[in-house]
């Protein structure tokens, strides 16, 4: 098995939860459930995958927020393998180009399996997590690039959606299609189909096969991320992207890329 390396994205503004939420502390460092953070709960998440060996995730945040996450991390007990410091947003296909990279450098002769998860996510049962990254490793060993779905419980129709297809061994599906927001009457047929599955955004990959696919749809971004990382500044527990070559970098979310 390769070394699994959890990502956590950590760099949206929070809007979706104005007013409670702010630009300098966003949703995901709030506590919404419990007196921890939705962060700092990925945070611990996470640790229920490494077995008795604690998992150092690498965290991709902005400029603003470095002080947040870092004493956040502290907080909850979590060593990060890293604090990647974006200058400006760049939305998440740069993001995760510049933590595979960071991996990829981390553990030298390898190809570490990249977990890649949003900050403000409420998973409720856990083990089920676990269950789930553990059928998506296995696919990721093979070479597939994994997305994750969550079984719909209603109609929504500010999410996007995920078609499955055909069954692949070890229990994870095919894509066969993803779909954006529905209509109310198109997003009621998906639910009654049983076919679609709501887009969690949390993927999982081998670091070299998400950067090769990304090297075929948009090299440009590849490009600038492997510049701005390798002029990238140690600060403390920080490593700082430098910010002209990640200016240059095309905007673009790992969907779409």
């Amino acid at each position: 098995m390769s070394i699994l390396v959890p990502v956590i994205l950590s760099g949206g503004s929070g809007s979706r939860l104005w007013p409670l939420s702010r630009s300098m502390r966003p949703k995901q460092f709030l506590g919404i459930t419990t007196d921890e953070s939705l962060f700092q709960l990925t945070l611990h998440r996470i640790q229920h995958l490494g077995g008795t060996q604690p998992l150092s995730p690498l965290i991709v945040t902005n400029e603003d927020h470095r002080f947040l996450v870092g004493e956040q991390c502290r907080v909850a007990g979590v060593q990060p393998g890293g604090i990647l410091l974006e200058p400006m947003a760049r939305n998440t296909a740069p993001a995760i180009a510049v933590a595979a990279w960071a991996a990829l450098a981390q553990h030298p002769g390898q190809d570490p399996v990249l977990l890649v998860l949003p900050s403000d996510h409420l998973i409720a049962d856990t083990p089920a997590f676990v269950r789930a990254v553990a059928v998506g490793q296995q696919a990721a060993e093979q070479g597939q690039l994994v997305t994750f779905g969550i079984v719909p419980t209603d109609p929504e129709t500010g999410y996007g959606y995920i078609q499955k297809g055909d069954a692949l061994p070890g229990g994870a599906h095919r894509v066969s299609r993803f779909v954006e927001k529905p209509d109310p009457v198109t997003a009621a047929s998906y639910l009654h189909s049983g076919d679609y599955w709501w887009n969690s955004g949390m993927f999982l990959f081998r670091a070299s096969d998400f950067l090769s696919e990304m090297n075929c749809h948009q090299p440009d971004i590849v490009s600038a991320c492997t510049q701005a990382l390798a002029a990238a500044i140690s600060d403390l527990d920080f490593c700082r992207v430098e910010a002209g070559a990640f200016a240059a970098c095309p905007s673009d979310s790992i969907d779409y890329a």
